[in-house]
């Protein structure tokens, strides 16, 4: 077994106890141990040592982090955030479907609780208020058919 360097061994210590504090993605851990300033080689051996006692685990990531976020936002945004933070697109997906087959996300009742917040059922907007609650749903990656069906249960009608 070849001998670590020093830097090795920073960069695996550094590594350890920033999953001390929460849990990372391999893209995650591996950005912020560049950032520290270690060698690409240092940084290699650090992941390279955290996954062979299973410290970090993207598809565990993604199911925690699917798991918390159920209930508050829409499955576009959430899949969209894993990605950004260097979760591929078949570990999330598969993710997404384990957490729905557990817990079933009601985006619909989500949709609901975000107009409820603002507006009461039976609301009359114009085109305006329309237009900006609607880019409201839609840009927290809401489907429109979604969207449109809970404005037609709660009776939020444009006058």
């Amino acid at each position: 077994m070849p001998e670590i360097t020093d830097e090795q061994k920073q960069a695996r210590i550094k590594a350890m106890r920033l999953l001390e504090h929460m849990d990372r993605t391999e893209k995650g851990l591996a950005d912020r141990l560049g950032q520290a300033g270690f060698s690409d080689g240092a940084v290699q051996n650090a992941m390279d040592y955290v996954k062979s006692f299973g410290y970090i685990n993207d598809a565990r990531y993604a199911r925690s982090y699917i798991s918390g976020r159920l209930d508050k936002k829409s499955k576009q945004q959430i899949l969209q955030e894993l990605y950004r933070k260097g979760v591929d697109r078949q570990t999330a997906q598969e993710a997404w479907e384990e957490a729905r087959e557990l817990e079933e996300p009601d985006e619909r009742g989500l949709i609901r609780r975000t107009i409820e917040k603002k507006y009461s059922p039976g609301e009359e907007l114009d085109e305006k208020g329309m237009r900006r609650l609607y880019g409201c749903l839609a840009r927290r990656g809401f489907r429109q058919e979604d969207i449109f069906s809970v404005f037609d249960e709660m009776e939020i009608r444009k006058i």
